[in-house]
C-alpha cells in the first residue's frame, strides 16, 4: 500500500451506483490505494478489498471522498467528509446532479485522475444553524445547501417572524422559509423561486415558501449577516439539506449564519459556472454568436 486512502460512498439502493462504486474501488485498490467504505455499505463491495469504517470516522485521513449517486448522496458524503476536510468528488447518477463532477461513462479516466491527483479543490460555503427555546439552545446543526423551516400540518399555515442582523424584517404565514448558501441556490431555494447565485459570490439567501404577505420576496444578504426566524404558531420543523430534521416548538428561534467550516469539492473540469448551468438545466443557447460555446 502507498499510504494513500480514498473513501467511496455509493447510493446503496441503485444498482448502477453499486456497480460503478465497486468498479472504482477495484481500480483504486489495484493502484495501491486503500479504499474505505461506510461500514453499512460494505456488502456492495463483496469481492473488493475494502476497509469498512463507521460513518463518523470514515473520511478521517482520506485524500478524497468519491460519491456515486445524485446530489442527495453527495450531501450524505458531505456529512462524512466535512470535518475531515476530505474533498468530495461526485459521480452523477441522479437527474440534474449539480454537485457532481464526473459521469459514469468516464470512470476509468476519473480513477486515473484520482490516482494522479489530477484535480483541483474549491471551498463551498456552509451555514451553521442554532435553535433556541426560551433563551436556551436546544439544537445545533449545519448545512451545505440550505436550512428550511417548514410547517408540519397540511391544513395550517406556519406563522413566522423573520429578522436580519437582529432587526425584525417581516411577519408572514405560509409553508415556511428557506435559508440557503450560493451552492444551495440551485436546489430547494431555486424551486421556491429564489435566484441562482454564482458559487464565487459570498452571500446568504432567504426565500419564503408560499407566503401570504405583501412583502415576501427572496432576499440576498451579506455573508456576515445573521438570519433569524421566530416560530409564532403552530409547531414547525427544521430541515438541514433535506436530510436532518428537528421538531420546532412554538416560540422557537432559528438562527442561521455563515458556517465556520466549509465543504471541499474536487473539480476535474475548469468550465465556468455559466457553462455548468447551461448543461445541467439544458438551457437554450442557440443563436449565441460569441466564441467558446458551452462545455463542461
Amino acid at each position: 500500500m502507498s499510504g494513500r486512502s480514498v473513501l467511496v460512498v455509493p447510493h446503496v439502493h441503485r444498482h448502477d451506483a453499486r456497480a460503478a462504486a465497486a468498479m472504482t474501488a477495484r481500480l483504486l485498490a489495484e493502484a495501491g490505494i486503500e479504499v474505505r467504505v461506510p461500514v453499512g455499505d460494505a456488502e456492495v463491495f463483496a469481492d473488493v478489498p475494502v476497509t469498512p469504517i463507521p460513518d463518523a470516522h470514515a473520511a478521517t485521513g482520506t485524500e478524497l471522498t468519491v460519491v456515486f449517486g445524485g446530489d442527495g448522496t453527495i450531501l450524505r458524503g458531505a456529512e462524512m467528509a466535512r470535518s475531515a476536510r476530505s474533498p468530495l468528488l461526485g459521480v452523477n447518477l441522479g437527474h440534474v446532479g449539480f454537485l457532481a463532477e464526473a459521469e459514469p461513462d468516464a470512470l476509468p479516466d476519473t480513477v486515473r485522475r484520482v490516482v494522479d491527483r489530477d484535480y483541483s479543490v474549491e471551498e463551498r460555503m456552509t451555514v451553521d444553524v442554532e435553535v433556541s427555546s426560551d433563551g436556551t439552545v436546544i439544537a445545533r446543526q449545519w448545512a451545505l445547501n440550505e436550512a428550511s423551516v417548514e410547517k408540519t400540518s397540511r391544513q395550517k399555515m406556519l406563522e413566522l417572524v423573520v429578522a436580519v442582523d437582529g432587526r425584525p424584517l417581516s411577519r408572514w404565514g405560509g409553508d415556511g422559509v428557506v435559508m440557503a448558501t450560493p451552492t444551495g441556490s440551485t436546489a430547494y431555494a431555486f424551486s421556491a423561486g429564489g435566484p441562482v447565485v454564482w458559487p464565487e459570490v459570498e452571500a446568504l439567501l432567504l426565500v419564503p415558501l408560499s407566503a401570504h404577505a405583501l412583502f415576501a420576496r427572496p432576499l440576498v444578504v451579506a455573508p456576515t449577516s445573521t438570519l433569524a426566524v421566530d416560530v409564532v404558531s403552530p409547531t414547525g420543523a427544521l430541515w438541514c439539506d433535506g436530510r436532518r430534521t428537528f421538531d420546532l416548538p412554538p416560540g422557537a428561534r432559528i438562527e442561521v449564519r455563515r458556517g465556520g467550516e466549509p465543504v471541499l469539492l474536487a473539480r476535474l473540469h475548469s468550465a465556468p459556472f455559466t457553462d455548468r448551468l447551461v448543461a445541467k438545466f439544458a438551457l437554450p443557447v442557440r443563436g449565441w454568436r460569441g466564441t467558446g460555446g458551452p462545455h463542461v
